[in-house]
């Protein structure tokens, strides 16, 4: 059975983590996607966190699945050249370096149009244009000029970054959405396009709510934040959910960093709730009875609520409390993660072969297609596909050799 993306070209000239997330995606789809780096060294995260010494990085083997790897040198007139046959070939061509990197190899946008006119064009930068576009940006900058660290720690302290890698990840998704709908037209226009995502935006879009927040903010204080004082300002809510369900994560037994679960108090979830934790009384009981009753007091229910899970794991709670159909969800720590073997099962985590590493872990394909499922292939090497690539565009193995003499590959 053929993939989703089947006869689809990327050239995938990007680094570090958001753009080789995008690319990653576009793979597990089935697109072919060639990875342009520069020769000897490669994309930085080869070489970066190593745990073993001259193998390349699970930095970069957890983001470049399914790819095949070529060298170019850009700068030189042979890898140039060797570029732009190959942009003749393609249907995407993706990258996220510093503005006008690209235009100074001496490929604008107007000369990919004329080499390819189909080409859809995407990339990924810091911010849009204005103030903020030649400023360099990392994941916690995006996270912290698109809202996200703002709102995210316990009131009284400082901001915080999330583990989620929502500015760099987060923006790729983002962008292999543009790609697909750019792709999308081209089937009727037969034109291709840019696509830009900045990585500032993408995370304001994951942070939306809090803006949605910041306006209701003109008409009183957020009455389903377990704050005691409002500004002008969304404030940091801890583990509060914000939303129209009240949750909070509970400290469970025995009382490790991660022994907790995440609890929500549905109306319905309320009766069974009081008679888990032994407080039957509670659910008829007008000042506990109805959410409206329970909102000046949250602290005090989950309160109630967790004196009850400190006595049973994490586990035993999950248990109790879906057999009541009450949401909730154990905090997992990665070792739990990378050990589950329901995860494993689903192809959530899957171990992959590496011909100089060995096995190694990594994530699945979170996209599940039912005509196009998805097999994790190993990162490839550096230039492991150079003569296959370049075999395709009509390549001799004697130009080969000299482009090898060049320093072009």
């Amino acid at each position: 059975m053929g993939k989703a993306l089947d006869g689809v070209r990327v050239l995938d000239l990007t680094h570090v983590q958001s753009g080789p997330s995008a690319t990653q995606i576009l793979a597990w789809l089935g697109a072919d996607v060639i990875k342009v780096e520069a020769p000897g060294r490669g994309d930085i995260t080869r070489g970066q966190l190593r745990d073993l010494p001259g193998v390349d990085s699970l930095y970069f083997t957890m983001l470049n699945a399914n790819k095949r790897s070529i060298t170019l040198n850009m700068k030189s007139d042979e890898g140039k050249a060797v570029f732009g046959q190959l942009v003749t070939t393609a249907d995407v061509l993706v990258e996220n370096f510093g503005p006008g990197v690209v235009d100074r190899f001496g490929f604008t946008w107007e000369r990919l149009q004329d080499l390819n006119p189909g080409l859809v064009y995407a990339s990924i930068k810091g911010f849009g244009p204005g103030r903020y576009a030649d400023f360099k940006a990392y994941e916690v900058i995006a996270q912290a000029m698109g809202g996200s660290m703002a709102t995210t720690g316990f009131e009284e302290g400082p901001p915080l970054a999330t583990g989620a890698q929502i500015g760099d990840s987060g923006t790729g998704i983002h962008l292999v959405a543009g790609i697909l709908a750019a792709l999308f037209q081209r089937t009727s226009t037969g034109r291709g396009q840019r696509v830009q995502v900045a990585m500032q935006d993408a995370v304001l879009n994951l942070c939306r709510v809090k803006l949605r927040d910041q306006q209701r903010l003109a008409h009183g204080p957020l009455v389903e934040y377990p704050n005691e004082h409002f500004g002008d300002e969304v404030p940091r809510s801890g583990n509060a959910s914000g939303g129209g369900q009240p949750g909070w994560a509970v400290r469970c037994a025995p009382g490790g960093p991660n022994d907790y679960i995440y609890v929500i108090i549905q109306p319905v979830g309320w009766q069974p709730i009081t008679d888990l934790i032994g407080k039957p009384e509670l659910a008829d009981d007008p000042a506990w009875a109805t959410p409206e009753a329970r909102l000046d007091k949250l602290d005090k229910a989950f309160a109630l609520i967790e004196e009850w899970t400190e006595r049973h794991t994490k586990w035993e709670v999950l248990d109790a409390l879906n057999a009541h159909d009450i949401p909730c969800g154990p905090i997992l720590s990665t070792r739990e993660l990378i050990e589950d073997e329901t995860l494993a099962e689903l192809g959530t985590v899957v171990e992959v072969e590496h011909p100089e590493r060995g096995p190694y872990k990594t994530v699945g394909s979170p996209l599940k297609l039912s005509d196009s499922p998805v097999d994790v292939r190993r990162s490839p090497l550096l230039g492991e596909h150079n003569d296959e690539v370049l075999a395709e565009l009509g390549y001799l193995p004697e130009q080969l050799a000299r482009l090898r003499t060049a320093g072009a590959i």
